[in-house]
């Protein structure tokens, strides 16, 4: 006779047996219905012109629609939430930016998600160096004359930036050369990129991908890289820490990664993660993503989840060491 304690004990064990074996089952049909990446932002940035890359590639490969919903707002926060909340099926998908996995937390107060617990990692989808940019028609030629013009007229330019990374950059800029602007939000690149152009805003910070054809174009100046990393399509531009003389800026490099909500399966997640890690090896696909100004970069999810937690370690002392940084 089995005591009551150990039936329990083995009523759970075949439960998680059950539930195991049928996770297997789900990963060796996955995917039968259609797909959604969810992207917190406008169509037109680089996320979301990585995500419709992955999304084309998937259909073609999978026979199953990847569709992509454009769920802008509160610095990501809005389509994050809604992945988080998501069935842990892997049909919904979050293509989240540093700015959602890192910097939100360290800088917004009673933040509705948390990175660590509501998402399961799958890869690094990118990295994106963002640039300071400023219109054709500007008087600033370099980084040093746009400080000079920042001087001469405190708080009367201001500076457009579409993610909670800009935007920390932006004060972090402010703090260290000692001026003063106004720092515009916007709601992703394509919004910042069409304020800067308009002269709804003096300046920008962007990652380089959706400002790349104004830039060809002669419509914008990129004054300097917030990275040290080399570019290719600018193989000139100095970093801003080096061509503003604040070398405590450091680089403020910008990256994309994809998640599902916490409770995915490790075999579906392992079979995302390995169809981009596969068509990143694509000659074709590199080429399409170098052409726009994305590194693409993609990685395990143990290594999506060390680097979330080594950026969130880097930028909490970049904070703690140039003062509270409070964004809403």
């Amino acid at each position: 006779m089995i005591a009551g304690g150990a039936r329990s004990t083995l009523a759970l064990m075949l439960i998680a047996i059950a539930l195991a074996r049928a996770q297997e089952l789900d990963a060796k049909d996955y995917p039968d219905r259609p797909i959604h990446i969810v992207v917190p932002f406008p169509p037109g940035g680089p996320t979301d012109l990585l995500s419709r890359i992955i999304a084309k590639e998937m259909t073609a490969s999978w026979g199953q629609p990847v569709v992509i919903e454009n769920r802008p707002g509160a610095d990501t926060t809005i389509g994050a939430v809604a992945v988080a909340k998501s069935d842990p099926d892997g049909y919904t998908l979050l293509a989240a930016m540093d700015s959602t996995m890192v910097l939100n937390p360290l800088v917004k107060s009673n933040l509705p998600y948390d990175p660590l617990k509501d998402f399961e990692p799958i890869s690094l989808g990118a990295k994106n160096i963002s640039i300071l940019e400023v219109r054709a028609d500007s008087r600033a030629q370099n980084v040093q004359a746009l400080i000079e013009m920042l001087k001469a007229a405190p708080g009367r330019l201001n500076l457009g930036a579409g993610t909670t990374n800009g935007r920390l950059a932006g004060l972090l800029f402010e703090k260290l050369t000692g001026t003063s602007f106004a720092i515009i939000p916007f709601k992703g690149s394509a919004e910042t990129v069409q304020a800067l152009l308009t002269g709804s805003v003096d300046f920008g910070i962007d990652g380089i991908a959706s400002s790349l054809p104004l830039l060809k174009d002669e419509k914008f100046r990129a004054l300097a890289k917030l990275s040290e990393r080399p570019l290719g399509q600018m193989p000139d531009l100095p970093p801003l820490a080096e061509a503003a003389g604040v070398p405590q800026l450091g680089d403020i490099s910008t990256w994309i990664g994809f998640y599902a909500p916490a409770g995915t399966s490790s075999e579906i997640v392992g079979k995302i993660q390995h169809f981009i890690a596969t068509i990143y090896a694509d000659p074709a696909v590199a080429k399409r993503l170098d052409e726009a100004g994305i590194i693409a970069v993609s990685s395990t999810p143990a290594e999506l989840d060390a680097y979330v937690r080594s950026e969130t370690e880097r930028w909490g002392k970049v904070i703690r060491d140039n003062g509270s940084f409070t964004i809403e």
